[in-house]
């Protein structure tokens, strides 16, 4: 469970990002936050991950209260909440099983599980046989499915995505959502920020509509007019 209590965010005097949000996402759900650039919705995902803080009001994951962490404790939060960014930000120098297997690296994992798991992670992500490529040697869309292997490899039980398929053309953008709703069938929560009209109105999941900071629509099995 996911839930923002009258959340304020500003940047500066001037800036406020976000007002007054108050949103709760059930375990297992699937959430579209749409809106024009600069809306917020970026700014939701940074909360929900405590890579930024609120100005006022709190955030949670599960019961945990990520706003008042420590940072020494933040590492535990990241390995429930993985997060998917529009440019992939893979190591460009280390090959496919070894960008996924840095998230099971931090969790301790032994050589023998991780080897296993990649495997796994690998026929999610439709990449078996592509485990010793180097990024360069991918496509996009390719690039972004190591970028989704490696956010679910370890314990994430949520997952953040910033415009993943705006790099990629229309096949490799539906390739990427299949896979995305392939992993919530199997209980994950996704958040997912996106300008992709076609993409919210043919899956018809919760859509959350930010405008200038603020939630002005909130409806289920809903489109984005």
């Amino acid at each position: 469970m996911i839930l923002f209590d009258n959340v304020i965010k500003k940047y500066s005097v001037r800036v406020t990002a976000l007002e007054d949000i108050n949103l709760k996402i059930e375990t297992g759900e699937f959430i579209f936050l749409v809106g024009q650039s600069g809306a917020g919705k970026t700014t939701m995902l940074k909360l929900i991950s405590s890579e930024i803080k609120p100005s006022k009001g709190s955030v949670f994951v599960d019961d945990i209260e990520v706003n008042k962490l420590p940072d020494g404790q933040l590492p535990y939060l990241r390995r429930k909440v993985g997060f998917v960014f529009q440019d992939f930000k893979l190591l460009t120098d280390r090959t496919v099983t070894e960008n996924i297997a840095v998230a099971l690296e931090i969790l301790a994992k032994s050589g023998k599980e991780i080897e296993q798991r990649i495997g796994e992670v690998l026929d999610m992500v439709n990449l078996a046989g592509k485990g010793n490529s180097f990024p360069k040697q991918l496509s996009f869309g390719e690039q972004q499915r190591v970028a989704i292997g490696r956010a679910i490899a370890g314990e994430t039980r949520v997952i953040l995505a910033d415009e993943p398929t705006g790099n990629l053309d229309p096949t490799n953008a539906w390739e990427i959502l299949k896979i995305i709703n392939n992993i919530n069938k199997s209980g994950t929560t996704i958040v997912m920020a996106t300008h992709n009209v076609d993409i919210v109105n043919s899956l018809k999941k919760r859509v959350v509509v930010i405008e200038n900071g603020k939630i002005v629509k909130d409806e289920k099995k809903s489109k984005y007019s």
